[in-house]
């Protein structure tokens, strides 16, 4: 399923560990990526959910031309079956969230 995830997201994250790899570690440097960085975890997670919300509506306006005769069969399955599989990898990834933030609440302090 995670394996849907945008190309835009793999080449964020390939391009951060890039510059990570590239950068000299010191201690001011070893600070968590700000959320203001092209390559943060929220504009990535941000990308990655705009493109799944922009594959379900790509998807459902499929649907709505195929009943209206504007759309070959074809066309509307492989939209459908796209947006199942955003949808599927949106799911998954929310589910590893809360496995996650459920890990945290349960550690010891």
């Amino acid at each position: 399923m995670l394996e849907a995830i945008s190309s835009t997201a793999i080449n964020a994250g390939q391009a951060a560990s890039r510059a990570t790899e590239t950068q000299a570690i010191s201690p001011a440097a070893t600070s968590p990526i700000q959320s203001g960085d092209e390559f943060g975890f929220d504009s990535v997670m941000k990308q990655v959910t705009t493109d799944a919300i922009g594959t379900l509506k790509a998807g459902e306006a499929a649907s709505i031309s195929a009943m209206q005769g504007k759309e070959s069969t074809r066309k509307v399955v492989e939209a459908l079956m796209s947006a199942e599989q955003a949808l599927q990898t949106a799911v998954a990834v929310r589910d590893k969230v809360v496995q996650a933030y459920q890990e945290v609440v349960r550690m010891s302090i």
